[in-house]
This record gives structure tokens, sequence and C-alpha cells, in this order.
């Protein structure tokens, strides 16, 4: 705006400079769309590693090709990619018959009255801001403990959420989140239910279909979930006279706990005699299970002593050992029990809290079938999904930017199956400005059943896809690092990655360079003259040569077969004008709602002819002048008033793509000598 002048003086103006920097977009963000034994069902989730995915959908599993996949794109070079786990549906792709492990805890009732559910938990996490579940067999090993150790033990709670699996007959924590002084109170800042739903990653919180919760008010009132394990009622400031008469029971029987002393003795000094005493019981265990509770059992001391917060003893069963029964309660008895707050028969609050030692979620399934990696254990409906509903690859839609899509089960289905998927998908990442990688079934591992592949499949020929023959063979982890068959997609998704890395989009991710890495060996070794017979056909082939090792040895689409003579024959062409149109798409916007004239065109001209300038400065264009190698017309030619009349502006952008040395031809002359004529 211009300045109000209104002083003798001089006044400083800014004025734009009409320079809108235009960024290249990324152009190998990868998409992976597969049945995986956990994560999030019909989400896209956002891996920056190999172990984001082991830590989101559980790793390598057999019966997941995109799980071998995802491990080969990020071991060739991929840094960014998106997964979608995908379950069997039942009907049009909206159910599935996949389930998510769950739990209710009940509120803190009398020995032997019913509770009342105060929340059910279910194995997921939030995703952009909305809970997801997870659904699978992995949810039933996740444990909850509550304890009543806060700062406000009378009404406050901490949670323990673990995940725990058996391995060498030891139970391991795989992962254990803790949220401590809940609240059950709706309007507090601790309430329990938005504190775990937004700081878990195992577990969410809701009261779906449970009854409201009475009376609502005061807080003090509000009931809290049944403390795990078993907490004694407060207790005198002196102990019982030794010897203590004490038993224990964890569903053996009464087990006898000898704790003598001499002297005076405070319950401080008491709690770690109490807790060898009860170990010492294992002795008599009648069973491994019995023997783990007890062996490995713990005693803690709450409270102060006080008459406002006395000590109150609190018991806890072993964990550990293949045996573990979270169910298991353990109940003191004896003639000193009620002395040390154990009484079954107090009124509350002088009675003890006796319940199991931990509550687990159950009645996962990952929603699959089949029982070999032959049997596809999710068919075409589950990876195509509904549009409107966000399931399969259009779960993508809440990706902003994929550039390879991955789908190598598809390759696993039937004929008919594997053509619908590749062609939906086909359709799909086109409109994405993406490129999908096609994968070939095991059964094609000659060249005459590639030859016959593409013959019977000319329907999924386009510029935006490519197929690769053969399959290659990579080092088993769930088998030993025995050599397994698979899928290539996600190796030549990794490699385009680090082709564009390192020599940028334009360069064929094909050649010397174009190592396979991780890769042992090929399903199919060809020759030159078989490569030249796939070659003409649109089909890219990959070669063991001496010394280089495995390579990637053809850069065509599906529609660059020569017959076709398509101008987008070459994969690298196709990529780049993927990119270009992405990256002007997207730095073009501040040109919506300016007016439409002469000096509008020319600031378009401008800013698209640096960012084209930029790449032909990088090697992106044939041409050695900015004129040979591309151009941005954007004036009343392109836009004619008729256009301007309807709120148009047309930008038009060529360039001059740097075309693949496919053949190089080396003629050899002999020189005869100096002959005189």
């Amino acid at each position: 705006m211009p300045v109000a002048v209104s002083y003798p003086g001089v006044y400083i103006q800014e004025k734009s400079s009409g320079v809108r920097t235009i960024t290249g977009v990324a152009t190998s963000v990868a998409a992976f769309v597969d049945w995986f034994p956990r994560g999030l069902l019909n989400e896209a989730v956002q891996c920056l590693s190999y172990a984001d995915f082991e830590r989101e959908f559980g790793g390598i599993h057999t019966h997941s090709p995109a799980s071998y996949g995802i491990k080969q794109f990020f071991q060739n070079g991929g840094n960014e990619c998106w997964v979608v786990r995908v379950a069997n549906v039942t009907d049009a792709g909206l159910g599935t018959t996949a389930a998510v492990a769950s739990n209710a805890l009940i509120d803190d009732t009398p020995v032997g009255t019913a509770g009342t559910d105060l929340f059910n938990v279910v194995a997921g996490r939030r995703i952009r801001g909305e809970a997801a579940t997870n659904p699978g067999a992995w949810g039933d090993n996740i444990y909850l403990e509550v304890d009543y150790e806060t700062s406000d033990p009378a009404t406050q709670f901490n949670l323990v959420v673990s995940e725990i699996i058996t391995e060498n007959s030891r139970r391991v924590v795989r992962n254990s989140e803790i949220f401590r002084n809940l609240t059950m109170d709706p309007a507090a800042v601790n309430y329990a239910i938005e504190v775990v739903n937004a700081g878990s990653r195992l577990v969410q919180l809701n009261r779906d279909g449970l009854a409201a919760i009475t009376p609502p008010v005061p807080p003090a009132t509000w009931p809290r979930p049944a403390a795990t394990g078993t907490i004694g009622a407060g207790v005198t400031a002196v102990p019982p006279a030794s010897p203590i008469d004490l038993t224990v029971n964890v569903g053996g029987g009464a087990r006898t706990v000898t704790v003598t002393y001499s002297g005076t003795m405070t319950h401080p000094a008491l709690r770690p005699l109490l807790e060898a005493g009860i170990r010492a019981a294992a002795i008599a265990a009648a069973t491994p299970g019995e023997r783990a509770l007890l062996s490995g059992a713990s005693v803690k001391l709450l409270g102060n002593g006080t008459t406002a917060n006395p000590y109150r003893y609190m018991l806890l069963a072993g964990r550990g050992g293949a045996d573990f029964d979270p169910t298991a309660r353990l109940t003191p008895g004896g003639t000193d029990a009620a002395a040390l707050g154990f009484d079954p028969a107090g009124v509350p609050p002088n009675r003890p809290i006796i319940n199991d030692q931990q509550y687990n979620l159950d009645n996962g399934d990952d929603g699959s079938d089949g029982a070999t990696p032959s049997t596809p254990r999710v068919g075409a409906a589950a990876l195509t999904g509904v549009l409107a509903a966000k399931t399969g690859i259009y779960a993508l839609e809440d990706v902003d930017l994929v550039n390879i899509l991955c789908i190598p089960r598809a390759a696993d289905l039937t004929e008919t199956d594997m053509r619908q998927v590749y062609s939906d998908a086909t359709s799909y990442i086109a409109a994405r400005r993406g490129f999908l990688l096609i994968d070939i079934p095991e059964s094609t591992a000659s060249l005459e059943a590639m030859q016959t592949w593409l013959a019977q499949n000319d329907s999924l020929r386009n510029k935006n896809a490519a197929v690769y023959f053969p399959r290659t063979f990579v080092p088993d982890p769930a088998n030993g690092n025995r050599l397994r068959g698979i899928a290539v997609s996600g190796t030549i998704a990794g490699l385009y990655a680090r082709t564009d890395a390192n020599r940028g989009v334009w360069k064929a991710p094909a050649g010397t360079e174009a190592r396979l890495q991780n890769v042992q060996g090929l399903a199919y070794l060809l020759t030159d003259p078989q490569n030249g017979a796939l070659n003409p056909l649109g089909a890219n082939c990959l070669r063991t040569f001496p010394v280089y090792g495995n390579l990637c040895w053809g850069a065509r689409t599906l529609d660059g077969a020569d017959q076709l003579a398509s101008e987008w024959k070459y994969i690298p062409i196709v990529r780049l004008a993927l990119f270009i149109e992405e990256s002007l798409f997207r730095g073009t916007k501040w040109v919506v709602f300016e007016p439409n004239d002469e000096p509008l065109w020319s600031q378009i001209r401008l800013n698209v002819g640096v960012f084209m300038n930029g790449l032909f400065r990088q090697g992106a264009f044939q041409g050695q002048t900015p004129q040979e190698a591309y151009y941005v017309k954007c004036d009343k030619e392109t836009t004619t008033q008729a256009d301007r009349n309807l709120g148009i502006v047309n930008i038009e952008v060529g360039f001059a793509p740097l075309k693949p040395a496919e053949f190089v031809v080396i003629t050899i002359q002999q020189i005869s000598g100096d002959l005189q004529a």
C-alpha cells in the first residue's frame, strides 16, 4: 500500500518482487497394501524406517508378501513409505472378519458381589486425532494393572498397560505404558479415558454400551477400577506377635507362611519377612503355575502409618514363567490375617481388595484365512476397498503424497482378481500422479511363462505402471534365513528411491549402478537373446552379471512395448513428468483469485521458469541452453479473452526429456595400413 505522507522526511516502502519459490515434491514415497498380523485396519500409517514398520505392524510374517517388500524397500534405499493393513471383508468392502481384543474393567466391589463395568479397553491407538482399533490375536498379549499408589490414594488410580509375550518359557515385556493419578470424573483434567486415549499406543478406552455412572457428583464419590492383586485394609500401629499365623492361596490350596521374629516389630520391618515367607511357601506348591505365582510374589507397604493414611499391605503374585495365570487371586488366611488387614468379612473400607493379578484383553482375530503362503489370506475386495469408506488402497486418501504403489499380494490371487486389483490400482495411482509397480505370480518363472503373462494381461498396459521379471530370492528371517522367493516391487521401489537421491528422478533406475541389495539370486537367469525377447514387449529384466551381481536391466513402462510407439516409453520420462506436474500443481496455488492479466502472466512465467531452469541446471533435460531444454508460455495467446471471461488462466510448459541410452552401438573398423593409390 502507498505510504501516507504527513511530515517532511524520508519514507520507506517495501515492494514484493513477485518471486514465489516453487519447491520440488518428493519422488519416492512408497505405499504398500497387504494383510499384516497387527496394525490399524484400513488406515495409512507412515513408516520412516523398518523399525517403525516392526513396531506398528509386527515386522516380517511368512503369510505377508508386503512385509518382505517393505524390508527390501528400506534396504535398497527407501526412506519413507505408507502402509495400509487390510483384512478379509464380509460385505461390500465394509464389514470385516477381524476382531479387536478387548475387556471391561469393573469398579471396586465387596467380595462376592457383581461389579459395574466402568470402561471398555480395546487394542488400538489414535491416528490423525481419532481413535482407531488394532485387531488381531496380538492384542491378547495386552495386560493391565491398576493400583492406588497415587497422590490421592482415596480417589485416584494408576493404570499400567503392557504387551507381554512368551519367549523360551519366559514372559517378556515388549512394550509398557504407565498413566498416573487418573480419575473417572469426566470434568477432571486427569480423566482416565481422555488421558489414556491421547497417550497410549496400545489401547483405547471407551464407555460404549455402558450404563451411566451414578452418582456423578461429588467427584470424590466417582468409582474407580478395582486394583489388581490383594490390598489389605488399614492396620494397627503394632504387628501381631511372633510367630505370625498366615496362609496364602493362589488356587492350589492354603500354603503356610512362616514368619518369626524377636523383640519389637514394626510394619516396615515386617514387610520383607512376609515377602520371604510367601516365597518360601512355593516349596509346597502342587503345580508349576502355583510355584511361579508364589516364588515371585512381592509385598508392598502402602500409606505412612498415620491415622489419616494408615499402613496397608499389598500382595502381588509372581508374574514370570509360561504357566502364569493372570486370573489367579492371592487370598491370605489364618489367625493373623485380620490383624494384617486381610479380613474378608470386614465392612468397607475395613475389608481387603482381592482381585485378579492382571487384567487381560482377549478374543482378538487378525481377520485372515488360509494356512500357507500360497493361500491368499485376503482377497481382491479387501485390497481394492471402497472409496467412500476409505478402505483398501483408498485408505491412501488420507495421505498427502504417494509416488509409488506396491501390492505384492495381488500376484498371489487368481488371474481375474489380479487384473481387477491392478486395474483399479492403476487408475487410482495415475489420478494421484503416482506410479504402480506390478508383480508377477510365482508360477511365472520362465521366458515362455512371462511372454504368456504379458499377452494375457495387455489390459494392464499403462504409462503409469511397470513390471519386472523374474522374481527374486532373499534371506527369510522367519525361516532361519533360508532363501525365499518374493515379489520384486518392494526392492524396485527402494531402487527408485536410491536412484532419485543419488542421480535424480530423470535417471533411469537401471544399469550397473542399480544393484539389488539383499537379493541372493533370481528365479530365472536370462541370457542376452532372452532379454532381447522381453524388452520389446515392455517387460523390464533383472539380470545377473559377473562382478556386478544382480542388477535391474530395464527401464520401460508397460506402455513401452515397441509396437505401441508411445512417447511415454521410458520410466524416467514418465516419473519426471509426474514430478513436474505435482510440483507445479502445488507451487502455483497462489495464482488462484489473482487478477487475470499480463502482470499475473509475467509472474507465472518468472516463477515457473525459475523452477524449470533449476531442473535444467541439474541436468534433467536435454539441450545446451534453456531455450533448447524447456519453455514456459503464459500470455494472451494461451489465455484468450473467452478464457479470461470464464476465470481461466492457461499455463503451457514444455520440456525436452533425457531418453536413456538403452542401446549402445559401437562400430569397429579395421585400418588396413598406409596404402598408396
